[in-house]
């Protein structure tokens, strides 16, 4: 009788002719020896019959572990996925989108047929077949060889995460589907992630991360991914923040979680100074340059990303305030070119939250800088009614400043007074004098309406860039003085006016300022006659106060 063994039947058939004890002592060229052979000379030679044999032993167990079958095709496995890719000479399957330098395929074919490169990955999805335990041990042996780069141990737990664990997850999980596999996939992929800086992406991670909480893993699983995750925070997205609640909390996302993540980011990137090395009895100081620009850049990406994080989670009509503000503080520290992104996320959040009162409307601008927003979030906020008044007065006095500073520059000869130069943000992005209100006072300062310093600056400045202009009038009287400022002003691009501006915006807001919404104390209405002839920024002030 003939029988034809292959990749799946020929464990089947080595199981049987064990239990039957067909060994050479019985008999010369027994099954048993047939079988040996046919598995060491064309079995573990092949790539794809190897995963094959590796997939049946699951219903032949334990006689293919006594048998050490698995042991031979797991090293079999390992070795081949170890191997240069330059010498990889079987089929293998790999369906991502090569790169035309590996399919033979370039800009600078000169006709000459190139034998196609085999990418570093070729192995990851062949081996995404197996079963959770088998492809345990598989990665270990790979890892243990030291040959496979930590990156692609990392694609090659990625890929193998969305086949068993990530796909449909949200799903199974709501809908009530046993998930023990998912649970053990789980397990095996952080065990096996790779320990050096790089090898897995941050977004992975967070994607681990959103499983753990899905799955309600224990929190050795979630503590290791929350310090990776903080060590490399500023590669994360938007997208991959937005963990959602698996309780029966109102609030749509896990900002707990989050804040969790952005702490541990600050621990591991405060500056705890410059490190101080004793030699020969003296302190040297060290100073890592390139170290010092990666956190540097670090910590402006991760701005940038808790500030469109925080404009995402504003959009939740169930957040409640202090979570938002206390996620917005924790952040405070780190370094932002303009504060753009936190006035989004402001107006974001009064637009969804409309009922909130005077007070929790001040303590949620005082989140921002008004110092530091550019020129097109000045001139958006100018026009928002959603803002408080006094907010919308601070952002038009700083406007004012910044065009007026702009004027000086062109003049060489004029110089800012010190009391002006210290309302500008400093070269680093910082405020020398931060106009940011305290969230828990209200006081006119804080509330962030100018100061009378602000406003004697604001005269001073004007005076010293329209010297030049009033040299050049004929004559002396208020009226050619008043025309100077005019045209002193007019040199500035894009300046703002705070008389006309304020005028439309009252205008704006008077239906508003008779109802208890109004962040105003007094309708600009009410004001003395007396009181309209003193100057502008007197009556700004008497205005909003």
């Amino acid at each position: 009788m003939i029988v034809t063994l292959n990749a799946y039947n020929v464990l089947a058939a080595r199981c049987a002719a064990e239990y039957l004890e067909m060994f050479e002592t019985i008999d010369k060229g027994n099954l048993i020896y047939k079988i040996d052979v046919f598995l060491t000379s064309s079995v573990f030679r092949t790539w794809k019959d190897s995963i094959i044999v590796l997939q049946s032993t699951k219903s032949l167990l334990p006689w293919c572990e006594n048998l050490k079958v698995i042991n031979h095709c797991i090293d079999s496995i390992g070795s081949k996925a170890s191997i240069d890719p330059s010498e990889v000479e079987w089929s293998y399957t790999c369906n991502r989108k090569k790169l035309p330098s590996e399919n033979g395929i370039d800009s600078h074919w000169n006709g000459v047929r190139k034998q196609p490169m085999v990418p570093n990955d070729w192995w990851v999805e062949d081996l995404c077949e197996l079963e959770v335990d088998l492809y345990k041990r598989v990665i270990m042996t790979i890892k243990a060889k030291g040959r496979m780069p930590p990156v692609v141990i990392g694609e090659a737990l990625r890929a193998y995460a969305y086949w068993r664990l990530l796909g449909s997850l949200e799903d199974a999980v709501s809908n009530g589907v046993d998930c023990t596999k998912r649970h053990a996939a789980l397990d095996a992929i952080v065990f096996l992630l790779p320990t050096e800086e790089g090898s897995v992406s941050c977004g992975f991670l967070l994607k681990l991360l959103k499983a753990a909480c899905l799955l309600e893993s224990g929190e050795s699983h979630r503590n290791n991914l929350i310090k990776r995750i903080g060590a490399q925070l500023d590669g994360a997205s938007v997208a991959d923040l937005l963990i959602p609640v698996n309780t029966d909390e109102n609030s749509f996302y896990n900002i707990d979680l989050v804040m969790t993540i952005v702490e541990e980011f600050m621990s591991q990137h405060s500056d705890n100074g410059k490190a101080k090395l004793q030699d020969d009895e003296e302190i040297v100081e060290a100073e890592n340059m390139s170290v010092m620009t990666v956190s540097s850049a670090s910590k402006l990406a991760v701005a940038k990303l808790i500030d469109g994080y925080l404009a995402e989670i504003a959009k939740d009509p169930n957040l409640p305030l202090p979570k938002l503000m206390a996620l917005a503080e924790m952040a405070s520290s780190l370094p932002r070119p303009t504060h753009d992104g936190l006035y989004r996320a402001i107006d974001m959040y009064l637009k969804e939250h409309p009922s909130l009162s005077k007070s929790e409307k001040k303590k949620l601008c005082g989140l921002m800088d008004c110092k530091q927003l550019s020129q097109d979030a000045c001139m958006h906020a100018v026009q928002n009614e959603r803002l408080p008044l006094r907010v919308v007065v601070q952002v038009l006095f700083f406007e004012q400043v910044r065009a007026s500073v702009a004027s000086a520059r062109s003049d060489p000869s004029a110089e800012l007074p010190s009391a002006v130069r210290s309302l500008l943000p400093r070269e680093n992005g910082n405020s020398i004098g931060s106009s940011r209100s305290a969230a828990t006072t209200t006081t006119e300062e804080e509330c962030g309406v100018p100061t009378s310093s602000d406003i004697n600056s604001l005269r001073s400045m004007r005076l010293a860039n329209n010297s030049g202009g009033s040299e050049r009038s004929s004559g002396s009287s208020d009226t050619n003085k008043n025309g100077d400022d005019r045209s002193g002003a007019g040199k500035a691009k894009g300046m703002l006016m705070p008389k006309k501006i304020l005028s439309k915006l009252w205008s704006g807001k008077t239906n508003a300022s008779e109802n208890s919404s109004s962040d105003t104390s007094e309708s600009p209405g009410s004001v003395n006659p007396e009181e309209v002839k003193s100057t502008q920024s007197r009556i700004t002030r008497r205005s909003v106060s």
